[in-house]
């Protein structure tokens, strides 16, 4: 029994890694509407997307601000044990605000504020996989100082530290049947915040003609080390086979670094194609150490065995007047995620995104920048077969069907 309570505290730690590494595309309505492009666009999100974009804007100072509800939906079925759940998470909120300022023809400044990872999911207790997740919370806000300059009438650079602070809340059952005498389901809740890390990113961009930009962005992989975050425990039998008790632990919670190529074309003097290639560095999930204070908790090592991931991304741009500027994008999204690997506080398969918004100029001061997102994931029979009970591998197989939507809304400010 010892065992298999051990075990279940240790997965259930490698779950919150795979959360913490749940990487949420919402950074700006603009990009967004665009199939979330921009490494090669001149914008007011340039600070993000491209810190060399920056000090191209023709605008001497700027504000970007926006938000956007998240409203996703995974539905689990096993054919097999007839099983099924479906998640009744909240409204998830990424927000984000930009501002720069050109201090000359060369030189620009600018302050990034922006959540780009995240993860909210809650499935209805004692469900079929309760000793996996019960729900998890994870927010990691990005704070950005930025530099632009200008090198050459074709080459600028950008870039700059960030600043990380994140947090994480955890919860599941201790095993699949496990109870105190009352009947109630052994489970624990793993916390930790005010967790900071820091890292940077570094942009380039190529202007050969007014119509055409290429870009290249980097931001570093960032480790978040949680120190202090608990272990807390209820619902524990009074039997010397499960002696467990609140705790202390010490974890790393990895954000991998990624790579951005793309470009920008104006044609047709009011339409703009954009095209992003990313990369991002997965494999920095190859174990995960935890440490509990506890003695009677051994220190744990975890493979995890994630593989790198591409995304493609197209968008389209229409300036339709003065006042309305159309946009549309796509994007497909490979997931991480190894067969044998598939666990289901983050259910993530390949997924398809088709975005859609606009900006409305009501001045030639002032935006109102709106966007929607539908997501949809492939849907995915796996299992996730790194669990076990009495020494005996227990694997937690199901199908999976997940999709999302988000609205946005943000607004521009521009002198």
């Amino acid at each position: 029994m010892k065992k298999i309570l051990l075990f279940a505290v240790l997965t259930m730690a490698t779950a919150i890694m795979y959360a913490g590494g749940y990487r949420v595309s919402l950074q700006g309505n603009k990009s967004l509407a665009m199939g979330h492009t921009g490494v090669g666009v001149v914008s007011s999100e340039s600070l993000f997307f491209n810190p060399a974009g920056m000090v191209l804007s023709g605008d001497k100072f700027s504000v970007s601000i926006g938000g956007f509800g998240v409203f996703s939906n995974v539905a689990y079925q096993n054919e097999t044990t007839g099983a099924s759940a479906r998640t009744d998470s909240p409204v998830g909120t990424p927000v984000y605000a930009y501002i720069s300022y050109k201090a000359t023809d060369w030189l620009a400044l600018g302050l990034g504020v922006y959540t780009p990872y995240g993860s909210t999911v809650e499935y209805e207790d004692d469900w079929a996989g309760s000793h996996l997740v019960n729900n998890i919370d994870l927010q990691a806000i990005f704070i950005q100082p930025t530099v632009s300059i200008k090198l050459h009438d074709y080459f600028s650079i950008g870039g700059g530290p960030i600043f990380v602070s994140g947090s994480v809340n955890f919860n599941r059952n201790l095993s699949r049947t496990l109870t105190d005498i009352n009947g109630n389901r052994s489970e624990v809740t793993i916390d930790a915040d005010g967790v900071t890390a820091t890292g940077w990113t570094a942009g380039l961009m190529f202007s050969p003609s007014e119509k055409l930009n290429i870009g290249f962005n980097y931001r570093s992989e960032i480790i978040l080390e949680a120190d202090e975050g608990t272990a807390d425990f209820e619902n524990i039998p009074n039997s010397p086979l499960t002696p467990f008790a609140d705790t202390n632990i010490t974890a790393e919670l990895p954000l991998p670094a990624e790579l951005t190529v793309g470009l920008s074309y104006k044609f047709c003097d009011k339409w703009m194609f954009n095209f992003d290639f990313n990369r991002a560095f997965w494999d920095v999930y190859e174990s995960l150490d935890i440490d509990f204070e506890d003695p009677n908790i051994p220190d744990s090592f975890n493979a995890r065995n994630y593989k790198n991931s591409s995304t493609y991304r197209f968008g389209l741009q229409y300036e339709a007047t003065e006042m309305f500027t159309l946009r549309a994008g796509y994007y497909f999204d490979e997931s991480p995620v190894r067969d044998g690997f598939f666990a289901p506080e983050t259910p993530r398969n390949d997924s398809n995104g088709y975005t859609a918004g606009l900006t409305f100029n009501v001045s030639d001061r002032f935006q109102i920048d709106a966007s929607f997102l539908y997501l949809h994931f492939n849907e995915v029979d796996a299992s996730y077969d790194a669990y076990t009970e009495d020494g005996v591998a227990a694997p937690f197989r199901g199908t999976y069907k997940s999709n999302a939507f988000s609205p946005g809304l943000g607004l521009t400010y521009k002198m």
